[in-house]
């Protein structure tokens, strides 16, 4: 390449560039001047030669010895004061660079007081921006400059979907306040899209959280059977299968304790249909004794006009296992099936319907109250459950729902 033919007010303007600079190097000087790096060393050497300044040696790494902080003093007065002069702008530049650190710093540890997300840097950036510099913000913060402006790029688009999740999660708390603040992101969609909402899942989990919608959570279970050990032996018929193809085959049924204040309870006997999880049948009392569940099974048979060759699955409760029940179980027509002694899997289905009820009509709480608010309590719960309540095993239905369109898929079919 060929050599270009460099002014002496070029050259000179180039060495007095390189002088003025505080640690500055041959090759960084150069680079923005479009000259080679020799080129430039040698300018700066010839210039020093003509003023009698003795040249600094260069170290291993191509740096100069001033580079490294070892400016050898020259011998004239005038050029020993332009290096010191020059040793002191380099402080004071210093200085004022640590001290507008110090002041972002001192910032940032008031603005990242509740968390220090990525986010948080951005727009803790584009908050001072006025007062320092981007490129200073961006080091302190440890952040990429590219980074920092594609987020600002993408400002009105954040904008708009804050605008379309606080209307969202306006329609999620509908859904929610509805659902008596029980459902979570899944059952929220599918009342969503049954409304017309083309969502998804993950965004009304996500929207959910960013404004603390949530479900109620799991309480901790009590344990309620009690074998009779003199019981006659009745197989497992169900082996943990707990679907139907049909309503009215297979029932499920169990007791679970609903906690009064002062210590008190009442006990809750339910009835489930296997096919939609539909609670057919229950009884409430201040007693566990067998006309609990026998009252149960009877509204069963009542709602659905009859269990006559249906098999009723339960635990070894002792009221399960009574010689009252069994003869009740006859004259319904009701094989009976029973689970492993002490294996809660084995009618984990009802076991999960009571532990929604509790979760969903305490919602936290230790207990209903007195006896009259719990009954009315539950009773609500339990009618709006089959008429309204989706259930995840019903692909989001309702039990009642559920049903109806199996009834209106066979009537097509046989059509």
């Amino acid at each position: 390449m060929a050599m270009k033919d460099y002014s002496d007010e070029f050259k000179a303007d180039a060495v007095a560039l390189y002088e003025s600079t505080p640690g500055a190097t041959y090759k960084s000087i150069a680079a923005g001047l479009g000259v080679n790096r020799a080129t430039l060393r040698q300018w700066v050497l010839r210039d020093r030669d003509r003023r009698g300044a003795a040249a600094t040696a260069p170290s291993s790494g191509g740096q100069t010895a001033a580079r490294a902080g070892k400016t050898v003093p020259s011998a004239d007065p005038d050029e020993r004061i332009r290096q010191l002069e020059a040793r002191v702008a380099e402080l004071e530049a210093s200085e004022r660079k640590l001290a507008t650190e110090r002041d972002i710093l001192r910032k940032a540890a008031k603005y990242f007081a509740g968390g220090d997300e990525l986010v948080s840097r951005f727009q803790f950036v584009d908050d001072h921006r006025d007062t320092f510099e981007v490129k200073r913000l961006c080091e302190v913060l440890n952040l990429n400059r590219s980074s920092y402006y594609k987020w600002l790029a993408g400002r009105q688009a954040r904008a708009a979907r804050r605008r379309e999740d606080r209307l969202l999660a306006a329609r999620i708390r509908e859904v929610h306040s509805e659902s008596g603040g029980a459902y979570g992101s899944p059952r929220v969609t599918a009342e969503l899209r049954e409304k017309g909402l083309r969502v998804n899942e993950k965004r009304i989990a996500r929207v959910m959280r960013t404004f603390s919608i949530t479900g109620i959570r799991l309480r901790r279970r009590v344990r309620t059977t009690v074998p009779d050990p003199a019981a006659p032996q009745v197989p497992d018929l169900f082996q943990r299968d707990f679907t139907a193809t049909e309503p009215g085959r297979k029932y499920m049924g169990d007791i679970t304790y609903l906690p009064l204040a002062g210590g008190e309870f009442l006990c809750l006997a339910t009835v489930l249909d296997c096919f939609s999880r539909k609670v057919v049948g229950w009884s409430i009392a201040d007693h566990m004794r067998t006309g609990l569940v026998a009252d149960a099974l009877r509204m069963a048979a009542r709602t659905r006009g009859g269990l006559d060759g249906s098999v009723f699955h339960s635990d070894h409760g002792a009221q399960y296992g009574s010689r009252p029940f069994a003869d009740l179980c006859d004259q319904l027509g009701v094989t009976r099936s029973m689970g492993a002694v002490g294996t809660s899997a084995d009618n984990a289905a009802c076991e999960s319907f009571h532990a929604s009820l509790k979760r969903e009509t305490l919602q936290g709480a230790r207990d209903y109250g007195d006896a009259g608010t719990c009954r009315r309590t539950v009773f609500a719960w339990l009618a709006r459950y089959n008429t309204r309540r989706r259930h995840s095993a019903n692909g989001h239905l309702s039990p009642n729902e559920y049903e109806r369109r199996h009834h209106a898929a066979k009537l097509t079919l046989a059509a």
